[in-house]
């Protein structure tokens, strides 16, 4: 197979795996990743980003951690508008993440978000009205889909947007070296909901805020993990030109 193909084959096979396998996966093997991931571009080379990577023990503990903030957060919102007020006033759950996921979604995107999970949940069978089915499915996040490796991202604020900007590119390129040996992943921007965990776990340099966690490992035989939502027509990503002035 040529490169062109190579690379365009691991383009159209990678999906975001919510099913993994318990197997281990080699240490040796997630840092040569990271180091493949390590060339991708990046402002004036500066590679503002830093990476967190949890296993074992460690890992276990921050499923646990995570779950409880999950937990604590729903009951509270279970409780209406007493419950947001107890959050909002820093209750157990309160979100401490160093971004806002949690904010309106652009009106012009939300037919694809939308549509992306109803036909989720219908590979899942959890239904629209199964108010406990989707709890569990979207605690799930926080146990990382049972995959033996997270890795959690930080970006330096010092460059803004642009470092967020670097973060993904060198997020994708991560995920694609891991595509490449057999590996999956699964990108979570909800991890990112409470930061407090993450930075008790890692030592964090000044000025880097996390943005998002990575779980990575070997996708099980789950239907889900053959869900593809599919993509707009390339050509609807191209801008059309303006005409010429006179």
């Amino acid at each position: 197979m040529d490169p062109a193909e190579t690379l365009a084959s691991l383009f159209r096979s990678r999906r975001s795996v919510r099913d993994f396998r318990p197997d281990p996966v080699d240490p040796a093997l997630v840092l040569e990743l990271v180091r493949e991931a390590s060339q991708a571009p990046s402002w004036s080379n500066s590679q503002p980003y830093r990476v967190g990577i949890a296993t074992g023990a460690l890992r276990d503990r921050l499923a646990r951690e995570y779950g409880a903030l999950f937990d604590a957060a729903q009951d509270a919102l279970g409780q209406g508008a007493l419950g947001k007020v107890k959050l909002a006033l820093g209750a157990e759950g309160k979100p401490d993440g160093d971004f806002d996921t949690h904010f309106p979604y652009p009106p012009d995107l939300t037919r694809a978000r939308v549509a992306t999970g109803i036909g989720l949940y219908e590979v899942l069978g959890i239904g629209r009205k199964d108010v406990e089915a989707r709890r569990r499915q979207m605690r799930r996040n926080f146990e990382f889909f049972g995959a033996p490796v997270v890795l959690f991202l930080f970006v330096h604020r010092g460059l803004r947007e642009y470092g967020v900007l670097d973060g993904g590119i060198f997020l994708q390129s991560l995920m694609l070296a891991a595509q490449a040996r057999g590996l999956a992943t699964c990108a979570q921007g909800a991890l990112a909901t409470w930061a407090g965990p993450v930075r008790d776990a890692f030592e964090v340099p000044p000025n880097y805020a996390f943005v998002c966690g990575v779980s990575l490992g070997y996708a099980s035989g789950h239907p889900v993990n053959a869900y593809n939502p599919g993509r707009v027509d390339p050509a609807s990503l191209v801008l059309p030109a303006r005409a010429a002035k006179p």
